[in-house]
């Protein structure tokens, strides 16, 4: 599942905000762009590297990651996409690239607020009272409380299901693999596994799991991607309508187990969640679906693209695929979290200061409250102060203390155990039995400055 991706009340058609981005004039403060504020920390963008244009995104990956490297080498984090943006309000943020101000702005939610949304730009508070507001845009005490309750739903006995689940699909998808030959990756496989094994963990009836599915994809893929004009006059709204039939599709199975509860993650939630008062009132079926619909999302999306990368990465080092291939026991778990930590399927998420804040101590550059920043998990994951040769994939690395899954704290992915133990079955699973399986030429990636997505990867065995 990874850190979580797309949610019931931020669907995007675009990820950059645009405009023309100004650098830190010399004697401002580097973190918030005033002149005269802070210690005096001057910052120059290296030349031509804007992170709110979309061009910067459809670079080669080798070109974005050194200038990530570049970014992580200035004295401060430096500002992008300054300029009004939707409603007029200042759409600039800073850019958050090292591992230590990452875990920093993960770890103090008190400081960095997620109720303003993050993910860029915000969702509009139209969208969010129409769909309800996903845990990921919730600040404690309320983001709490709805993690409480969703957590006790998920019992011994449910996980116990869920693994056994997640090592029947991997053992049918390879069978399949085996006999049918498919030529993508993407679609037979990664894709695959996490959504059925959601589906079983919810409870979704077959015959209504792939019309889920369609909306699922609608809903997710255009997040963090700049379209043509003439493509978002064509399909205005168009994720916003598959979330709203996603939402009614589970909605109408909720009102079902409510009348008749099964085995399943669905009435486990709704019976913990309706019995449930968050501060002081019930949970509406807006926020009901808005959890349903964030576990859909992002429990396919992340996982998908991690088991895709996985097998690319696998492929081009074979010293490493041969590695893991001599002693599956030994490396897959290593295998696993190197794969999360080179690959970062989640690229970005957004905060907002609650208060002035001066970043990594009372001599840091100083943030002014109602500012941005993103954090980015991908250049943090490769930040050379944590990571020896990080560009380098090692599934040997030790320590690997990666933030694949976020940078700790409250908003730290409930679902980190459930896709690590997909992707180790899935490599299990296909390495025993089609040990010369591996990708075809270079994945098919989205030019997405939110998500590492892979919308195709070739395969042969």
């Amino acid at each position: 599942m990874g850190t979580t991706a797309s949610d019931a009340g931020a669907t995007t058609t675009s990820g950059a905000t645009g405009g023309a981005a100004e650098g830190v004039r010399p004697g401002a403060d580097a973190r918030s762009g005033v002149a005269g504020v802070g210690p005096g920390f001057a910052v120059d963008r290296p030349e031509g590297v804007d992170l709110a244009d979309p061009a910067f995104w459809r670079l080669p990956a080798p070109a974005r990651a050194a200038a990530f490297a570049e970014l992580r080498r200035l004295p401060a984090p430096a500002r992008f996409g300054a300029g009004p943006g939707r409603g007029g309000r200042d759409q600039g943020f800073h850019a958050l690239v090292r591992y230590a101000d990452v875990v920093e702005a993960s770890r103090t939610p008190g400081v960095f607020l997620s109720g303003p949304g993050v993910t860029t730009p915000e969702p509009a508070r139209w969208v969010r009272l129409l769909f309800g507001d996903s845990m990921v845009n919730l600040d404690d005490p309320r983001h709490a409380q709805l993690r409480r309750i969703v957590s006790r739903a998920f019992t011994p006995r449910l996980l116990s299901r869920v693994e056994e689940d997640i090592r029947r699909v991997a053992t049918e998808l390879v069978d399949r693999v085996e006999h049918e030959r498919p030529r993508d990756f993407v679609n037979a496989v990664a894709a695959e596994l996490p959504f059925r094994v959601i589906c079983d963990m919810m409870g979704i009836p077959a015959e209504i799991r792939r019309a889920i599915l369609d909306q699922v994809n609608h809903a997710s893929e255009h997040t963090g991607v700049a379209r043509p004009l003439r493509e978002r006059l064509r399909t205005p709204g168009r994720g916003l309508r598959a979330l709203a039939r996603m939402q009614g599709m589970v909605a109408a199975l909720g009102r079902e187990r409510r009348r008749r509860p099964a085995d399943d993650l669905i009435s486990a939630l709704i019976s913990a969640l309706v019995t449930a008062d968050v501060d002081g009132r019930r949970l509406t079926g807006r926020e009901l679906g808005a959890f349903f619909s964030l576990l859909l999302v992002a429990g396919v999306e992340t996982t998908r693209n991690a088991l895709a990368h996985g097998l690319h990465l696998l492929t081009v080092h074979p010293g490493q695929r041969a590695l893991l291939l001599g002693d599956l026991d030994r490396h897959l778990g290593g295998a696993v979290d190197e794969i999360v930590r080179h690959s970062t399927p989640i690229i970005q998420f957004r905060r907002t200061l609650a208060v002035d804040h001066r970043l990594g101590g009372p001599d840091g550059p100083l943030l002014r409250a109602g500012e941005k920043v993103v954090l980015y998990y991908g250049s943090a994951n490769h930040d050379e102060t944590v990571f020896a040769d990080p560009e380098s994939f090692d599934i040997t690395r030790t320590p690997n203390p990666h933030l694949g899954f976020g940078g700790g704290g409250p908003h730290y992915c409930l679902g980190a155990h459930l896709a690590r133990q997909e992707m180790k079955v899935l490599y299990r699973e296909l390495f025993t039995r089609l040990p010369e399986a591996r990708s075809v030429g270079e994945p098919e990636l989205a030019p997405s400055s939110f998500d590492h997505r892979v919308r195709a990867l070739r395969f042969t065995f």
